[in-house]
C-alpha cells in the first residue's frame, strides 16, 4: 500500500513535467512561427510607406525619384531577367538592390511588380526602400546570400555549415508555405505565383536572408483569382509543359493532336501553387541526417498536394499546420532522445 502511495506522486510529477515541457515547446514554436496577424503588425515597426533596414534607428518614408537619382549609387550588376536588371547599389552607406526595367516590352509586368511590393509589404516580402516610375526603377533591401537557388552552395561554405540541419531546412520549407498562405489570402486578394514554371524559376523568386529565413522577392507575375467574379488565371500566353507545373496548367487537348491556342486554354486558381509544394520542399530538405524522417512524416500531406483534381488539394494553411506539427513533434522527440542519453 505504501509503495503505491509513493508511486502516485512520482507519476504525477512525471506527467506534470511532460505537460510543462510540451507547453514550453509550444511557446518556443509560437515564438519562431507566430500567426500571420502578429507578423503583419510587427514588421520592422514602421508605419505604411516607410522602411527601416537593420542598421537604421528610425523609419523613414520610401525614397522618391529625386532621392534615388541623387543618393543611390550603382556598384555592380548582380542579376538580370526578362523584366529587370538588378544592381548592387549604395544609399547612405547601406547596401541596397536597385532594379531597373530591362525593356519597355515588359513595362506592364514591372509596374505590376511595384504595385504588389507596395500592397504586400510585410515580413514575408522583401522590404521596399523606394521607387521611381519616371525612370522605371525600384530599390529594395539587399540580401547578400542571394536567391534560394543558391541554398546548397551556401550551406557548403564553412562559415554556414552549422546551419545545414533538418531543423533549419524544414524551417525554410515552413517559410515557403507561409509565404504561399500569405499570397493566397493577403491584403492584395488571392494571388497566384505565375513565375513558377520550373523548380529553378520558382526558387529564384525567393531570397535567403542572413539569418536563414525566406522572403519573396519577385512579384512581377502575381495575377488575382476571385471565383465569386469568375476570375481565374492563366500563367502567360504560351503552352506550359513538364511535370513541375500542375496538371490543369497543361494544354488539355495535346493528346488529341490539337495545337495550343491561348484563347481555348482553361483558367485555373491558386491550387497550382499547392501542387508544387512537395517538389520545392524536397529541394529544401537536401540530404541531411533526419531529412528522411521529415519526408516520411510529410508523405501523406504531400500526396494530397499532388491530387490530379485541384479541388481535392489542401490549402497552404492546411499544409503549414502539418509542417508545424511535424517540426514540433520531431524537436520534442529529439529532446527526449538527448535526455535519455
Amino acid at each position: 500500500m505504501s509503495s503505491m502511495s509513493h508511486g502516485f506522486p512520482a507519476v504525477g510529477l512525471c506527467l506534470a513535467a511532460l505537460l510543462l515541457s510540451n507547453a514550453l515547446l509550444y511557446l518556443y514554436l509560437e515564438s519562431l512561427y507566430p500567426t500571420d496577424e502578429l507578423l503583419l503588425s510587427s514588421h520592422v515597426g514602421c508605419e505604411p510607406r516607410h522602411f527601416k533596414m537593420a542598421t537604421m534607428k528610425n523609419c523613414i518614408p520610401w525614397l522618391q525619384c529625386s532621392q534615388i537619382n541623387a543618393e543611390v549609387r550603382k556598384l555592380k550588376l548582380i542579376g538580370q531577367g526578362a523584366v529587370k536588371k538588378v544592381h548592387l547599389a549604395e544609399w547612405r552607406g547601406q547596401k541596397v538592390a536597385l532594379s531597373q526595367l530591362s525593356s519597355l516590352d515588359y513595362l506592364e509586368d514591372f509596374l505590376h511588380g511595384v504595385s504588389m511590393l507596395q500592397a504586400l509589404q510585410g515580413p514575408h516580402v522583401v522590404q521596399l526602400v523606394g521607387f521611381c516610375l519616371d525612370n522605371h526603377t525600384q530599390v529594395t533591401e539587399y540580401h547578400p546570400l542571394g536567391s534560394l537557388l543558391n541554398l546548397d552552395s551556401i550551406l557548403a561554405q564553412e562559415q554556414h555549415q552549422q546551419h545545414n540541419t533538418w531543423q533549419m531546412r524544414l524551417r525554410l520549407a515552413m517559410d515557403y508555405v507561409s509565404i504561399l498562405h500569405y499570397l493566397h489570402g493577403g491584403p492584395a486578394g488571392r494571388r497566384v505565383m505565375c513565375d513558377s514554371s520550373s523548380l529553378e524559376k520558382t526558387l529564384t523568386q525567393f531570397l535567403l536572408t542572413s539569418d536563414f529565413r525566406l522572403v519573396v522577392n519577385d512579384l512581377d507575375a502575381l495575377p488575382e483569382v476571385d471565383p465569386s467574379r469568375g476570375l481565374l488565371v492563366k500563367c502567360g500566353h504560351r503552352e506550359l509543359t513538364g511535370d513541375f507545373v500542375a496538371p490543369e496548367q497543361l494544354w488539355p487537348f495535346r493528346t488529341k493532336g490539337k495545337p495550343f491556342a491561348d484563347n481555348l486554354m482553361p483558367g485555373y486558381d491558386e491550387r497550382t501553387d499547392i501542387w508544387k509544394i512537395p517538389d520545392v520542399t524536397w529541394f529544401l530538405m537536401g540530404r541531411v541526417p533526419g531529412g528522411d524522417v521529415v519526408h516520411f512524416h510529410l508523405f501523406q500531406i504531400h500526396e494530397k498536394c499532388k491530387k490530379e483534381d485541384p479541388k481535392l488539394r489542401p490549402s497552404a494553411l492546411d499544409v503549414l499546420n502539418v509542417y508545424r506539427s511535424v517540426y514540433g513533434s520531431m524537436v520534442r522527440d529529439n529532446a527526449g532522445f538527448r535526455d535519455m542519453l
